[in-house]
């Protein structure tokens, strides 16, 4: 019988184990920022006890006491603290959605018009982009809220450049469909056009890869998209009375109202930002070879398809990243807002701070809310980054 005469290997201290000394020193810096983070907290307790400061957020069920001039959702200074925060938050998301939507479209067509063979087009691009991104922002909104508040004239002196339009130094004034139950119909057709159009591309890109022929999805969507709310609308009962705006008084009633510092806000937001998205864009274009288009060409792939299948999958991988940025840099600049009246949520939570004196909660509010607001705009860009994204084989 044979004895095994080697030892046990010798037991490795943790000192000497890489792995286990990294969890020591991460625990360690754990439990300093821990013990850091309760010092920081018990140290504004006990200041804020002292001089007998109120603390919690228990003051959003009091009365707010104060107006706010534009709000989405009914209002009045008898609602609580909490509901003048909310329509803060819907401000800023009005502004936010409205402007990141506009940005697109317009940095987009800026930097198409920047990579124009025109001469005349590709150098107004490049002067709209060079002037606008070079002025800061908020500069641009004292502007355009100067040139609302100071060039234009008085409602009596209201100009009309289309019938029932109206520009003021109250804003601009636009008539809009009078309230008919045909048009939550309308609304409810659109959405189910949109499924139909979602499900429609689904079967048309598994249909070309099974046959090779090309369904005309684009057409068939536009017409379901228009189609059906227009039957809706129909059925419905055809309405066509428009609520028009009308003076009365030293204002007008009646209409779409945007105010002029709603208007100087989202558009001093839509051409600063813009002018960064036509950059991008044009990047993301230039960075496909043109080889590439020549190949497709050759291959008889017309301008539409070669835009659709060869460059734009390309080029979106460079775009996306960068355009999120500048979303999340639109939603930021929003709280300039401040600066010429416009009761975003920054607006409306330092009034509530002057009223209460409950300045660390008020600061704790506006971080959250817009740490809310960036995190789902890059959730959801990282989600169709991936889902664009080139699948490699």
């Amino acid at each position: 019988m044979i004895q095994s005469t080697s030892a046990p290997a010798a037991a490795t201290p943790f000192w000497n184990d890489p792995a286990k000394r990294a969890l020591a020193f991460q625990a360690a810096v754990l439990a300093v920022v821990l013990a850091v983070g309760y010092y920081l907290f018990a140290n504004v307790q006990a200041n804020l006890a002292r001089q007998n400061i109120a603390t919690g957020f228990g003051f959003l069920g009091r009365e707010s006491g104060f107006e706010i001039g534009e709000s989405p959702i009914a209002y009045s200074a008898a609602d609580t603290y909490a509901k003048a925060l909310l329509v803060g938050v819907l401000n800023t998301l009005r502004v936010s959605f409205l402007g990141i939507v506009l940005t697109v479209l317009l940095g987009t067509f800026v930097g198409i018009a920047r990579l124009s063979t025109n001469w005349l087009v590709s150098k107004l691009a490049g002067a709209y982009i060079e002037v606008l991104q070079d002025i800061p922002v908020l500069l641009q909104l004292f502007f355009w809220y100067a040139l609302f508040n100071e060039i234009l004239p008085s409602p009596r002196q209201a100009l009309s450049p289309l019938p029932g339009v109206f520009l003021c130094n109250r804003g601009l004034l636009l008539p809009i469909p009078a309230a008919h139950p045909a048009y939550r119909w309308m609304a409810a057709a659109f959405v189910a056009a949109c499924v139909g159009v979602w499900l429609l591309r689904r079967w048309a890109r598994k249909r070309q890869e099974a046959t090779g022929r090309i369904f005309p999805t684009f057409r068939v969507g536009l017409a379901l998209l228009l189609g059906l709310p227009a039957l809706a609308w129909w059925l419905g009962g055809a309405p066509t009375a428009m609520n028009v705006p009308h003076l009365k008084g030293f204002n007008f009633r009646g209409g779409l109202s945007l105010s002029p510092e709603f208007a100087a806000l989202l558009l001093g937001l839509v051409l600063y930002t813009s002018a960064f998205v036509a950059e991008i864009v044009r990047a993301g274009i230039q960075s496909v070879s043109h080889g590439q288009t020549e190949a497709a060409m050759s291959l008889g792939l017309t301008s539409g398809q070669t835009l659709n299948l060869v460059i734009l999958p390309q080029a979106l991988r460079v775009i996306v990243p960068p355009l999120t940025s500048q979303m999340l840099n639109l939603t930021k600049n929003s709280s300039l807002a401040v600066a010429i009246g416009f009761p975003d949520f920054v607006s409306v939570a330092n009034t509530t701070i002057n009223q209460t004196g409950q300045a660390i909660e008020g600061v704790a509010l506006i971080m959250a809310v817009y740490l809310m607001f960036s995190l789902s705009t890059s959730a959801f860009m990282n989600w169709y980054n991936k889902r664009i994204a080139l699948v490699e084989r």
